[in-house]
């Protein structure tokens, strides 16, 4: 890789849960589902995981460093795993499963052990941090039935995810938030909104009318979900978006309260009230409307993206 161009190889157990987090991020060209660290050259699906070649399920990203660091895919990789594990992810068991960071240069081993010390030392996790740093070897991509498998098979995909017990360990050790703790973080409003399923009043919000370029924050996380170009003026008099940034940090669910049928908006991470979303939006923009309420919302103005730490999306306002 040239430039500022670099790749990232991580190996977190099954590989259709490891491209999701990490694609369509900016700065991130591409992720790969595929084989690496075993004996035999061009390895099947069925080979690796009969155990007989030594290799793990991996996932490879070419990335732009200046636009999304290797410190946050780090950071990122780190919250798709169960790093004590020795023995596989979840359901699946044995050495094809084992979780590993591969690096590609000296600069990427040192940024690997820094942020596994870092882990160890959170307390996040009671037993020891088992996860391999080992140096790059060749990767064999995966048969194309494996590539981007939860866009192929979404249903499967996420029923995988949830009955392999990885969804539950994720949003137990990354997506939970002290409940007292957010009570005195937030203002009264934005608990309500976000902790009791509430919503503020139409025009009487801050972003409702909001002109500025920039990006909206999950106001609990901080997980990018929104961006100012994708917001419109829908008359409702609440912040309406076409789109979120990405659909990885938000999820709907089926909501029936209040006598009516209609789908919610939850932040992933956090599990954050957000709004709803209406199939009334912009048709020539995909006709769907994201209403959210302003006090789920923390904007980040484009001139500040650098200085907060998102500078990653500067890339959208060029």
């Amino acid at each position: 890789m040239t430039n500022n161009k670099q790749l990232a190889t991580f190996a977190g157990g099954c590989f259709w849960c490891m491209v999701q987090p990490f694609d369509e991020l900016p700065g991130i060209d591409k992720v790969i589902s595929g084989y690496t660290g075993g004996r035999t050259k061009n390895p099947t699906y069925e080979e690796v995981c009969s155990e007989t070649t030594g290799h793990v399920e991996a996932i490879q990203i070419p990335f732009n460093e200046e636009l999304f660091s290797y410190e946050k895919l780090l950071d990122l990789f780190w919250q798709q795993i169960d790093p004590t594990d020795a023995g596989g992810q979840f359901f699946d068991r044995g050495h094809s499963y084992q979780t590993a960071i591969f690096y590609h240069n000296k600069e990427q081993k040192e940024l690997a052990e820094r942020s596994k010390n870092k882990l160890e030392k959170s307390g996040k996790f009671s037993n020891p941090i088992v996860t391999k740093i080992l140096p790059a070897q060749p990767f064999y991509e995966a048969e194309e039935k494996h590539q981007h498998y939860y866009k192929k098979n979404p249903f499967h995909y996420n029923q995988y995810k949830e009955g392999s017990g990885r969804k539950a360990f994720i949003k137990k050790h990354w997506g939970s938030f002290n409940k007292e703790e957010l009570k005195n973080k937030l203002t009264e409003m934005q608990y309500y909104v976000t902790q009791e399923n509430g919503t503020e009043p139409p025009f009487q919000n801050e972003f409702y009318n909001n002109n500025e370029e920039g990006i909206y924050v999950d106001i609990v996380s901080g997980k990018p979900l929104f961006s100012s170009l994708d917001q419109y003026d829908a008359g409702c008099g609440w912040p309406s978006f076409t789109k979120p940034i990405s659909l990885k940090e938000v999820e709907e669910k089926l909501d029936v309260s209040h006598g009516m049928r209609r789908t919610e908006v939850r932040s992933k991470s956090a599990d954050s009230h957000l709004g709803h979303v209406f199939p009334d939006g912009p048709k020539d923009k995909g006709g769907l409307r994201y209403c959210i309420n302003s006090a789920a919302l923390r904007f980040i103005p484009k001139e500040r993206l650098e200085e907060e730490g998102y500078e990653e999306y500067m890339v959208l306002f060029k």
